[in-house]
C-alpha cells in the first residue's frame, strides 16, 4: 500500500489537544489547558440565530459571506480598527483557524518561508507544514514580558521569506504589541517585501493599554487582518470569523473557500450580525471577569514566589516550571496524573515555550484558584 501524505505526518500535534484528550480519563480533572470561554453565548445572539433559522437561513451563502454581514463588519473595522475597508475587503470564514490557513494559501507557495512568533499559537506551524511552507520562528523572550524584538525578527528574514505572522493580544503569553513595535513590523515588511498576517482574535480582551492592529498602518496592501467572534462573544462553537485585506487578497481568500469549505454557516453569520450590532456590555463583562482572574492568578504566583510577568490581554498566563527539572510535556502529564490538573505544555508553542506551561484563565474563579494552587504545590514538591 502506498504511504500516506508526507506533510500531515510531519505536522506536530497540538500539545493542548494531547493533554485535553488525556484528561478525558480523569472525570475529576480541573481544566486549565483549553482556550474555551466558560461563558454562554449572549442571549440576544442566540435569539437572532433562532430567528434566522425560522426565516430560512439554512443554506449556502456566497463564498465571501452574506453581504449584510460584510457591510456590518466593514463599518466595524472602519470605526474601531481604523481600516479603510468596504464589504469587498471582507471575507467571512468558518472560524479563524481556517481564515488564517486560507490567508497563508492566498499569499504563499510551497517552499516559501513563514515567520512565526515563538512562543506562539501552535496551529500556525501546523498550517505551514501541512501546506508545504517552511516555518521559521522568531523569539519572544520572557525577560521583556514576551515583547517583540524587531532585530530578532529581521535576523530571520531570508530571500525565501514571504509572510510574517504577528499576534496581539497574544496566545499563549497574553502580551500586547505596543504602537512602536507595530509600526516597526509594518516598516520591516515594506522594507523586505513581506506580507503580514495580523492575528487579532483577542482584540477585545485588553486589560491595560490599547489594542494596536497592523492594518491601519499599511498603505501598500501587505496586511491581512484576522478577527473572530469566538473569544469576544463566547462563540467558539459557531465557527465564524473574518479577514480584512486588500481587494486582490480578499478575492483569493474567498475563491479558496469554495473547494474546501464553500462558506461559513449561514445561521452563524446571522448570529455574528447580531453580535456586532447588538449590546456590547456582554463583552465588557467577560473582559472584566478575565482581568479579575488574571489578578487572582498573579496574586497566587507572587505569594508562591513564582511570578515572572504580567499579561496585558487575552486570557492566558505562562508559568515557569524550571524548578521542577522536568520538560513541559512531562510536567503536564505528571501534573494531570497526580494532581488532576490539565495545563498546556509550553513546548507546543515553540522552543521559547520551554520551560513553561500555559494556564487558561477562561474558567471559573474557584477552579482557577484550586488548579493553580495544585500547580504550585507540584512545583514545590
Amino acid at each position: 500500500m502506498k504511504p500516506l501524505a508526507e506533510n500531515p505526518q510531519r505536522m506536530p500535534r497540538s500539545g493542548i489537544r494531547v493533554i485535553l484528550d488525556m484528561a478525558q480519563q480523569y472525570p475529576d480533572a480541573l481544566h486549565l489547558e483549553i482556550g474555551q470561554p466558560d461563558f454562554t453565548t449572549p442571549g440576544h445572539i442566540i435569539e437572532a440565530a433562532s430567528r434566522a433559522l425560522r426565516d430560512g437561513f439554512t443554506g449556502y451563502t456566497p463564498n465571501a459571506g452574506l453581504l449584510s454581514l460584510r457591510q456590518v463588519i466593514a463599518e466595524k473595522v472602519r470605526k474601531r480598527n481604523g481600516l479603510e475597508a468596504s464589504a469587498q475587503n471582507v471575507v467571512v470564514t468558518p472560524g479563524a483557524i481556517w481564515g488564517g490557513a486560507a490567508a497563508m494559501m492566498a499569499l504563499c507557495d510551497p517552499g516559501d518561508e513563514v515567520l512565526l512568533p515563538d512562543p506562539g499559537w501552535p496551529n500556525y506551524e501546523m498550517m505551514a507544514i501541512t501546506l508545504g511552507f517552511v516555518p521559521v520562528n522568531y523569539p519572544l523572550r520572557c525577560e521583556g514580558g514576551f515583547s517583540l524584538d524587531i532585530e530578532a525578527v529581521r535576523s530571520r528574514i531570508t530571500p525565501r521569506t514571504k509572510l510574517l505572522v504577528a499576534n496581539s493580544p497574544a496566545n499563549p503569553t497574553g502580551s500586547v504589541t505596543a504602537r512602536a513595535e507595530a509600526e516597526s513590523l509594518v516598516s520591516l515588511a515594506s522594507e523586505c517585501d513581506l506580507y503580514l498576517l495580523s492575528d487579532e482574535v483577542y482584540e477585545d480582551l485588553i486589560f491595560e493599554g490599547e489594542h494596536i492592529g497592523l492594518g491601519n498602518m499599511d498603505a501598500e496592501g501587505r496586511v491581512v487582518s484576522l478577527y473572530s467572534f469566538s473569544k469576544s462573544y463566547a462563540m467558539t462553537g459557531w465557527r465564524v470569523a473574518y479577514t480584512v485585506s486588500s481587494g486582490p487578497v480578499a478575492e483569493a481568500i474567498a475563491k479558496l473557500q469554495e473547494p474546501f469549505v464553500a462558506c461559513a454557516p449561514a445561521v452563524s453569520q446571522k448570529a455574528a450580525e447580531a453580535a456586532l450590532t447588538g449590546p456590547q456590555d456582554c463583552v465588557a463583562e467577560m473582559r472584566a471577569a478575565y482581568r479579575r482572574r488574571r489578578d487572582l492568578a498573579l496574586d497566587i504566583l507572587r505569594r508562591k514566589g513564582l511570578y515572572r510577568y504580567t499579561p496585558r490581554g487575552a486570557f492566558y498566563l505562562m508559568v515557569g516550571i524550571s524548578a521542577s527539572g522536568l520538560d513541559s510535556y512531562t510536567f503536564a502529564t505528571r501534573l494531570l496524573e497526580t494532581k488532576r490538573v490539565a495545563v498546556a505544555p509550553g513546548r507546543t508553542f515553540g522552543p521559547q515555550g520551554e520551560p513553561f506551561i500555559r494556564i487558561s484563565l477562561a474558567t471559573a474563579d474557584s477552579i482557577l484558584r484550586e488548579g493553580l494552587e495544585r500547580v504550585c504545590d507540584f512545583l514545590k514538591g
